[in-house]
């Protein structure tokens, strides 16, 4: 198995294109699956770049309905002349940040940018499930994480919008992909707002597998207090993954915080970075 980061904050190859969101491509022996497609801009001219044939990806993952991971689609879509899609039916969700108070608040849409039946129209087969879901043989999507921990908190700046009403967004949508190896789970996220932690252990609940190969993608750290982030440094330490390979939303601060941590095991997971494991 390999996993490519096709799309991500940073570049790592000359002639690649980097933007603020996340695509990974991962090759199977049997079968080529495509998580989130990025924020619309560097899909395309990467995949060309690093030859990445999308063509035979069938399935494409969305792991939560944000612009910056699903603002690709149509790229996508075209790129593998349609596809059997896989998320949570809240990805269609209107979706906003807020940031700032009084005259020098900034309100911004940060939702899916397309409407279902207009990707539809370019070939997604919509598959809308809340619960874990095996999509390949030994493959799963999360579905709701439950929220176990305690000092894993939502980001107050994000909410959802239903009418005149802004609701706190706690992300019911948010999953990360799971592989099942012979070396233990590698876990792929989005950006992990359910939780980096609860992810992982709910992953590990569901497969029975509580050995952990790797950890890749965005986790969102970047928001958390100093004090938040070393209660799941610790936390990771008793996990003890084999491979931290974390980017987009993860934040350059706690990214910097992995790698003293983990010295070797932490690899930044920058566009056209590739994983390959058995």
């Amino acid at each position: 198995m390999r996993i490519t980061i096709l799309c991500e904050n940073t570049v790592g190859v000359p002639g690649l294109i980097g933007e603020h969101g996340f695509s990974a491509l991962v090759e199977l022996d049997t079968e080529a699956i495509l998580m989130d497609t990025g924020a619309g801009q560097g899909l395309l001219h990467n995949t060309r770049v690093l030859r990445k044939d999308l063509s035979v990806v069938e399935k494409i993952l969305i792991s939560h309905g944000h612009y910056d991971h699903t603002e690709g689609f149509p790229q996508a879509l075209a790129l593998t002349h349609g596809a059997d899609v896989y998320a949570h039916p809240d990805i269609f969700a209107e979706r906003i940040a807020i940031i700032g108070q009084g005259e020098n608040q900034i309100q911004r849409f940060i939702g899916l940018p397309y409407r279902r039946e207009y990707l539809e129209g370019l070939g997604a087969e919509f598959n809308l499930e809340c619960g874990f879901t095996e999509v390949a043989p030994d493959v799963f999507l999360t579905g709701e994480v439950p929220r176990e921990s305690a000092f894993e908190k939502g980001d107050p700046r994000l909410f959802i919008r239903r009418k005149d009403e802004y609701i706190p967004d706690d992300f019911p949508d948010d999953q990360s992909m799971v592989i099942n190896t012979s070396q233990g789970l590698v876990i792929v996220f989005g950006c992990a707002h359910a939780g980096m932690i609860n992810t992982i252990w709910y992953a590990q609940k569901k497969t029975g597998q509580e050995r952990v190969r790797a950890l890749l993608g965005g986790t969102h750290l970047g928001f958390l207090s100093p004090d938040q982030l070393e209660e799941s440094i610790q936390e990771l330490r008793k996990i003890n993954p084999e491979t931290i390979a974390v980017s987009h939303c993860t934040g350059m601060k706690p990214a910097m915080r992995l790698m003293q941590e983990f010295g070797d095991n932490f690899i930044f997971a920058n566009t056209g970075g590739g994983f390959q494991f058995e």
